[in-house]
């Protein structure tokens, strides 16, 4: 094989279609990203930095539906994504009172331990932050070494973290615990309750959490099986109503 003379000192920067520049510049600068360049006429041009990567937006072309969430996207591979999804969550604390989980733009959840999360901007470009040591073989649809309800979680694991898709997790989890509920372990029932209380706040339906977390409470769970569930979603305090008192 030929050795290749070329240095590898490459830098590539996504170029992205924006439909809204305004709502571009005003997004990505509320995450903390510095705008490096600014230019909407006689051609639309943007450009911005943070940390050690860069994103750069031209004039999307035609009609382009956003709700679609599929204009365009870019990966960026880190060592470690949980401070990303930390920083991009104070941020949109700071400057909207809350993180953005609804619409666009908005970022998907993190649960500690995943490998990834999204950043979806005002155009529905998906920006996914991905740890480099994510494995290459990932089970997409559910695990065929599990079953029952184990399995309809790990379905819902990846229809959450790696689809981006929380109606279909929470289809999943809502059918899967009325087919296996009576017969899976403890462990697991609270696993997917919990889970259906954290999408039905992420999907806007608060008036199921009380259902979910009433069914919650009448379980019996030791410290450690407790945890377990609380390691399954990404904020550990919404189950705290929920927990029997003085556990």
């Amino acid at each position: 094989m030929p050795v290749n003379p070329v240095q590898p000192t490459e830098t590539v920067v996504p170029l992205l279609p924006c439909v809204d520049a305004d709502a571009t510049l005003a997004f990505w600068r509320a995450l903390g990203f510095a705008v490096t360049y600014e230019q909407k006429k006689p051609y639309l041009s943007l450009a911005f930095r943070w940390s050690g990567f860069e994103l750069q937006y031209k004039a999307a072309s035609g009609n382009v539906d956003t709700a679609l969430e599929n204009t365009g996207g870019c990966l960026v591979m880190v060592d470690d994504v949980a401070p990303y999804h930390a920083a991009f969550t104070e941020a949109m604390r700071r400057a909207y009172g809350e993180v953005l989980a609804e619409g666009l733009p908005r970022m998907t959840r993190y649960r500690p331990g995943a490998s990834r999360f999204t950043v979806l901007d005002p155009s529905g470009n998906s920006i996914v932050f991905i740890q480099r040591d994510e494995p290459m073989e990932l089970e997409y649809g559910g695990s065929k070494r599990l079953e029952g309800l184990a399995r309809v979680l790990d379905n819902a694991r990846i229809l959450r973290e790696f689809k981006n898709d929380d109606r279909a997790a929470f289809r999943a989890l809502n059918s899967g615990l009325r087919r296996h509920g009576d017969s899976a372990p403890v462990v697991q029932r609270a696993t997917a309750l919990a889970a259906l209380i954290e999408l039905s706040t992420a999907l806007g339906e608060p008036e199921r959490v009380a259902e979910w977390g009433a069914r919650l409470r009448e379980l019996t769970l030791t410290a450690e099986e407790r945890r377990q569930v609380e390691s399954a979603v990404a904020d550990p305090t919404a189950l705290r109503p929920w927990w029997p008192a003085g556990s």
